[in-house]
C-alpha cells in the first residue's frame, strides 16, 4: 500500500507490477466464499484487557487495526486500566497535507481506541458520535501515541475522550458516545460468524 504513493517506477516496471498483481487477485477469486455465507474475520469475542495484545489480535481484518488489512497503519491498542492506550506510525499511504496525516484516518484510529477504553468498562458498542477537535498537525512517519478512557457510563450510553501525542505535544483530542449492547447479543453475532467459519 505506501509503495503505490511512493514508488516512481519506469511504465515499463509499472506495468510489469500490475500485470503480476491482477496475477493475485485471479489466484485468490477462487477462494472467495459462496455469497450466503460470511467471510470469518474475528478470531474471538472474549477480549483479556490482561493481553497487550488481545483486543487487536481478535480483529485481524480490522481497516484500522488489522494486522491482516493491507489498509489498516496497523494501529497497536493495548490496556492500561484505567486506560486504554494506542500507537501507531502513519505512512504516506493516510497523508492529507503533504507531510501530515489525513484527519478521516485520525478520526477512525479513536474510533478503536475509545472503543478500547469501553471494554475495559464492558460497554463497548456501536458509535453514535466521535467529535474530533485537531490542535496542531500529526505528522507522516513519526509515532504517535493514544490515550483514552471512559468518562461517563450510564445504562444505555458510554462517553469517552482521548488524545493523540506526538513528541510529547497533543495533536488530537477526541470525544465520543456508544451504544451499550447487551453483550448476549455480541455474542450471539460472534457465534454466527464461529459457526459460518467452520461450515466453510
Amino acid at each position: 500500500m505506501e509503495l503505490t504513493v511512493t514508488a516512481a517506477p519506469p511504465p515499463g516496471k509499472l506495468a510489469e507490477a500490475a500485470a503480476q498483481v491482477e496475477a493475485l487477485s485471479d489466484a485468490l477469486v477462487s477462494a472467495v466464499p459462496d455469497d450466503s455465507l460470511p467471510v470469518p474475520r474475528f478470531t474471538g469475542y472474549d477480549v483479556d484487557v490482561e493481553d497487550r495484545t488481545g483486543l487487536t489480535d481478535s480483529m485481524p481484518f480490522d481497516m484500522v487495526a488489522g494486522a491482516c488489512n493491507p489498509l489498516a497503519p496497523p494501529l497497536e491498542v493495548w490496556f492500561d486500566p484505567p486506560v486504554a492506550r494506542g500507537r501507531a506510525v502513519f505512512t504516506p499511504t493516510y497523508e492529507g497535507a503533504p507531510g501530515w496525516v489525513h484527519g478521516a484516518a485520525l478520526a477512525a484510529a479513536f474510533d478503536i481506541v475509545l472503543t478500547a477504553a469501553n471494554v475495559l468498562v464492558d460497554a463497548a458498542g456501536p458509535t453514535v458520535w466521535l467529535t474530533i477537535r485537531y490542535r496542531r498537525p500529526t505528522l507522516v512517519g513519526v509515532e504517535s501515541l493514544f490515550e483514552s478512557e471512559v468518562t461517563e457510563l450510564t445504562e444505555k450510553r458510554t462517553h469517552s475522550r482521548g488524545v493523540l501525542r506526538q513528541n510529547g505535544k497533543v495533536t488530537v483530542e477526541a470525544e465520543g458516545e456508544f451504544v451499550n449492547i447487551d453483550r448476549g447479543k455480541i455474542a450471539a453475532l460472534h457465534r454466527i460468524q464461529t459457526k459460518a467459519e467452520g461450515s466453510d
